[in-house]
């Protein structure tokens, strides 16, 4: 199914994204709990997805399994007040297949720019105001160049 199209990406799911919170209970682990702290977000279903990228004419698919744990968006503490907090759920299906997309790289060729414009995509899909979206995509653009070792 089609879940957002703009001139720049296309996004489409085999069925609507699960996306679920990870509870701390009092006898896990300290481990566990750290664990939940850092990824407290977890995709309750598989999940595949399909990417068109227009500007190159190409397409990706790939799946999120069952069980992956992200920590949503990121967003620091003190942007919260401009942008909102990364539990926010306007974010959450963005930050799921962005942060899939950062940790496999192959999955679109290595394409860092894509990578953004899906994010963005994904956001605008959501009804995430312009304004959050410019300050989220040139930040996430930002990061993504400096940290995350696009080829």
């Amino acid at each position: 199914m089609e879940w957002y199209s703009n001139k720049d990406a296309g996004i489409f799911f085999d069925s609507i994204p699960q996306v679920g919170i990870r509870y701390v209970i009092p006898s896990m682990s300290k481990d566990e709990k750290r664990g939940i702290e850092k990824y407290p977000f977890i995709c309750k279903k598989e999940l595949n997805v399909e990417l068109r990228n227009y500007r190159k004419n190409k397409c990706y698919k790939f799946s999120v399994p069952k069980g992956y744990c992200y920590d949503g968006a990121s967003i620091p503490r003190f942007f919260w007040r401009f942008i909102g907090s990364n539990t926010d759920n306007k974010f959450l299906i963005a930050a799921l297949v962005h942060d899939v997309l950062c940790e496999n790289h192959n999955y679109i060729d290595n394409d860092c720019a894509f990578s953004t414009s899906v994010f963005n995509a994904l956001l605008e899909g959501s009804g995430v105001s312009s304004f959050k979206r410019f300050w989220m995509k040139n930040s996430v653009g930002c990061f993504q160049t400096l940290f995350c070792n696009w080829g």
